[in-house]
């Protein structure tokens, strides 16, 4: 074999490498939760009408979590447009990435038991995907799926597959999207696993449509 056909060679299965590399990229998206308010504190709904301000340690976890997240390169930042979750997002990259608020990543509407202690709050019956309930006017989970999967679509379609994208919102929605990411079994048990303030994970999101869900 000469010289030229052995460059030839190479350069081809770098070439194939650099392929092999760039289809196996996926993008990556972080999901977190905002920090503490006092009615997480106190244990009471907020819902979406209480648009308050981080306290004192929701504003240290979320500094925590920045100073965690300080050598990930985020592309863009998503965020629901109530203060606890805008804020949360200006402390982690406000100073480095683009913010952009987005309503479906509001927090889940309770109806009536807005403003009410949490120990009312029946999630088994709620987090119910087939049963879908709307007791006491609380927004259906299947409403909150069908908004949190049109958010992902977009995002699939509208960003490279290496972007790193950071989305901050609040638990029910946090919850919809892990389980969206993670293309579960609806008939299992959506509270699986516990969403604390300050809560960050980190997800893949493949090109092409998620599994029919809705």
């Amino acid at each position: 074999m000469d010289i030229k056909t052995s460059e030839f060679i190479e350069k081809r299965n770098d070439n194939k490498q650099r392929l092999r590399t760039r289809k196996g990229i996926t993008m990556k998206i972080y999901l977190v939760r905002h920090g503490e308010t006092d009615a997480n504190k106190n244990h009471i709904m907020q819902g979406q009408s209480q648009n308050l301000q981080l306290n004192e340690n929701g504003v240290r976890q979320a500094i925590t979590l920045k100073n965690k997240l300080k050598d990930v390169k985020f592309d863009i930042c998503f965020t629901s447009p109530m203060i606890r979750a805008w804020s949360t997002a200006m402390i982690l990259v406000g100073d480095r990435v683009e913010i952009k608020e987005d309503k479906r990543l509001i927090e889940r509407y309770l109806g009536n038991l807005e403003e009410k202690d949490r120990a009312l709050y029946d999630a088994s019956k709620y987090w119910n995907y087939y049963l879908n309930s709307n007791d006491q006017e609380v927004e259906p989970i299947q409403d909150i799926f069908k908004r949190c999967h049109s958010f992902i679509e977009d995002i699939r379609k509208n960003y490279a597959n290496n972007a790193v994208i950071l989305i901050v919102s609040h638990g029910a929605v946090t919850r919809c999207l892990h389980h969206i990411l993670k293309n579960s079994n609806l008939d299992n048990n959506l509270l699986d696993f516990k969403i604390e303030n300050c809560y960050c994970k980190e997800y893949e999101l493949k090109k092409g449509k998620s599994k029919k869900q809705i």
